[in-house]
């Protein structure tokens, strides 16, 4: 079945993935294009776009899944873009064509936004073993697993204590954000279920010499303080050799540690999309290395955003990382370079990230940050402009009916 959308003899444009970069994307073009100049196409496999930034929320069980996932219908309008609701199995850019698992599309101009993928870096039983804060069903499914270790502790005899030991792989910002919505979730879960505090055991497990790595030293201490305060363990400079069904084991200055545990959580690394691997794009990591207006180095037509293009940042000759705020701000410039195309004008914009600063939750009303270029804020001032930034981001996907609907209100 072929599920080709056709105009009048107009180009068409095809989105692959409504994350941020390929919603806004999307979101953008119904803004820059006229409705007669072009046919804009979404694909999508679920009819939601979430909030992957609030994803370690979900998985901790302290903000329900319904508030991250948006449905697409609320993004765009049915007169200027079509969305198709179904899985990309493969690109073929020589034919201009996407094959979905339930038909096929063909293209003038194809957006790749396909998301990212966990990357295990060879990590032996980390993907059968481990979970993933991914994506919506995966965080759903990480906060019932943890839910059903406090329901059954107390009807067990044996392996009690790995029931209440969760171990979080990776102190990056996943990593420490999520352990700081554990540290707010176990004091609910023990209420509840009648355990004392101080039989859980939430251990934060990270290879490098610091957890936040890259981060200003002064805040990482911070934070480390702060989660410490609250219960968390930290296992710095310490590698995961491996993962198995009974916890893991890990090596540090040489000493290998087996850490007994039902809960095994990674969140120290991500990589772009298999599909762009295997749809003979040239990649590193399912990665592509963008021209300067975010097109693929070898094809006109195509350009990459979000997880899956690779800017390397000239001062540091390193990547970029994948954000959200990058990625957004990559749509911009894919929009208005397509309708710059559209409309036969060949000189295309050249995007360049416009860093605002980053800042990391710590749990309910606590986070760390630098924003302006070296302004450090963190306590409650960062964490309510970590809620700023959120709910400026609904402002731009959908004004303020989103940021009413799915905005976080309450500053304090």
């Amino acid at each position: 079945m072929k599920v080709d959308v056709i105009g009048l003899n107009r180009p068409k444009i095809v989105i692959l993935g409504a994350g941020y970069g390929g919603i806004m994307t999307a979101v953008r073009l119904q803004k820059d294009l006229k409705v007669d100049e072009a046919d804009v196409v979404l694909v999508n496999k679920h009819n939601y776009h979430y909030q992957t930034t609030w994803l370690h929320e979900n998985a901790a069980g302290t903000l329900h899944h319904d508030k991250t996932r948006i449905p697409i219908a609320d993004c765009i309008s049915k007169s200027k873009t079509t969305f198709v609701q179904d899985t990309v199995v493969k690109v073929v850019p020589d034919e201009k064509r996407v094959i979905l698992a339930n038909g096929e599309l063909t293209y003038d101009y194809l957006v790749v936004g396909l998301g990212f993928e966990s990357e295990t870096f060879g990590i032996k039983g980390l993907k059968e073993h481990a979970f993933s804060i991914s994506s919506i069903n995966a965080a759903r499914m990480i906060r019932e697993h943890i839910e059903y270790q406090f329901a059954v502790y107390n009807n067990e005899k044996e392996r009690r204590d790995e029931r209440l030991t969760l171990i979080v792989g990776g102190a990056g910002f996943t990593g420490i954000e999520f352990v700081g919505e554990l540290a707010n979730r176990v004091p609910q879960l023990c209420k509840e279920y009648d355990i004392p505090r101080e039989k859980v055991r939430i251990i934060n497990v990270e290879a490098a010499p610091t957890a936040l790595p890259g981060f200003d030293p002064e805040l990482v201490e911070y934070a480390m303080n702060l989660l410490e305060s609250k219960g968390v363990e930290f296992k710095i400079g310490t590698m995961i050799k491996e993962c198995t069904p009974e916890g893991i084991v890990v090596e540090k200055d040489e000493k290998v540690e087996e850490i007994k545990a039902s809960t095994v959580v990674w969140a120290a690394g991500v990589r772009g999309s298999d599909i762009v691997d295997e749809s003979g794009f040239e990649t590193m990591r399912g990665r592509v290395k963008v021209r300067k207006d975010m097109r693929d180095p070898n094809r006109d037509e195509v350009f990459i955003v979000g997880d899956c293009a690779l800017i390397i940042n000239e001062e540091t000759n390193r990547p970029y990382p994948p954000t959200a705020q990058i990625a957004i701000q990559q749509a911009s410039t894919v929009s208005h370079n397509l309708t710059s195309l559209i409309r036969g004008k060949q000189e295309l914009e050249t995007f360049t990230p416009d860093l605002k600063g980053t800042v990391a939750s710590l749990g309910e009303g606590e986070a760390i940050g630098v924003i302006f270029g070296n302004k450090k804020i963190f306590g409650r001032t960062a964490s309510m402009m970590k809620k700023v930034i959120d709910n400026r981001y609904l402002m731009m996907l959908g004004g303020i009916p989103m940021v009413l609907k799915k905005g976080k209100l309450k500053m304090f």
